[in-house]
């Protein structure tokens, strides 16, 4: 595993003082292509944080974030240290912005690396605003699990353009893809692949009227998300003189039908060119597998991420009657709108179609 890390400030008020600390001890690029120091963020104060909870009416930043937000940029830009910002929804975003527009008056980014994450709901003017600000933007699958949510609060409309790929890539500004995990949402990011493909929630709700090609979804996993870490060139391609990382995989991306992306496993996976897990013809090539720590953890006792058709699945799905657990009817359940039918998705494979109810 390779991982660039950000510094999250820790101390709500004291971010100014954290930030100041960090960059008199470690500068961006310290480390080794395993373990390096990227920059500051996703949390660079907490007023400018407009969580996610689609359940939940958009938050509004306090009064206090432009101020609180300023001198947090303006010490980073004069350090030379890339950062990105955890942004939501459009109003927070072009608050954010115009934060980075005083900033960049006085002290020019000048190429410095910065991004949004997520950034659902940025409109085009602020798309265009951050091209004129060299930033990117890092989207992630949150719709892909709370698509519905989004929808019953917004409406059908907006949820076509939630987050607007399309566009920002049609803008030519850096775009990269990733999950968000593990506390927002699935590790897998076959998942997201499905759902940037397909245009569908894991529930099956229909999003998007066209997904990405196939081709492009890869690249904004890949080649795209290297910007994102100062790694462009580096990796994220099958070339000669980048990093010798690959995986071999259990179905053809390219070829398969859009449900069984979810599905598709690395049956072998190159890191710096030796062999760090071998499955199915290629297990004997692959090291032993380091015990799980805390032995009481799931992972210990599921093997890896849910598979179609596996057994433990298929016998979950042979009840009838009501649910020996809920008391739910499950005929209800197998008539309902929601895709519980669907074993292969996200309702059917928690195991009991009542879950959604």
């Amino acid at each position: 595993m390779r991982i660039a890390y950000n510094l999250f400030t820790q101390k709500p008020k004291e971010e100014l003082t954290d930030f100041k600390n960090w960059t008199q001890k470690v500068k961006p690029g310290d480390g080794s292509d395993f373990f390096r120091h990227n920059g500051a963020g996703e949390m660079l104060v907490f007023s400018a944080a407009d969580f996610e909870d689609f359940l939940e009416p958009r938050p509004d930043l306090p009064q206090t974030m432009e101020e609180e937000l300023e001198p947090v940029v303006r010490h980073l830009v004069e350090q030379r240290w890339p950062f990105r910002l955890h942004a939501t929804y459009d109003e927070s975003i072009s608050r954010m912005l115009d934060v980075f527009e005083k900033v960049n008056r006085d002290i020019p980014f000048n190429g410095l690396p910065w991004f949004f994450d997520h950034a659902e709901t940025i409109s085009p003017k602020n798309i265009e605003r951050v091209r004129a600000l060299n930033g990117g933007i890092a989207i992630q699958d949150r719709m892909a699990f709370q698509g519905e949510y989004f929808v019953e609060r917004y409406g059908a409309k907006a949820a076509e353009k939630t987050p607007p790929i399309q566009r920002m890539l049609a803008e030519g500004i850096p775009v990269g893809a990733g999950t968000d995990a593990t506390r927002v949402s699935s590790y897998n990011p076959w998942t997201s692949l499905y759902w940037m493909v397909s245009g569908r929630t894991v529930g099956g709700m229909e999003l998007y009227p066209e997904g990405l090609s196939r081709a492009t979804a890869l690249e904004l996993f890949t080649h795209g998300s290297a910007w994102f870490s100062s790694e462009q060139g580096k990796k994220g391609q099958l070339k000669v003189g980048q990093l010798a990382d690959l995986a071999a995989l259990s179905l053809d991306y390219f070829s398969v039908d859009d449900e069984a992306i979810k599905g598709i496993e690395s049956v072998l996976t190159v890191v710096d060119g030796k062999v760090v897990y071998g499955a199915e013809e290629f297990d004997k090539y692959g090291p032993s597998l380091i015990p799980v720590l805390p032995e009481w953890s799931p992972v210990a006792l599921v093997p890896g991420h849910w598979r179609a058709g596996a057994p433990m699945a298929a016998a979950l799905h042979q009840c009838v009657g009501p649910c020996g657990v809920h008391a739910h009817s499950h005929e209800k359940a197998r008539h309902s709108t929601v895709p519980v039918n669907d074993f292969q998705g996200f309702w059917g494979a928690l195991g009991c179609s009542c879950f959604a109810f």
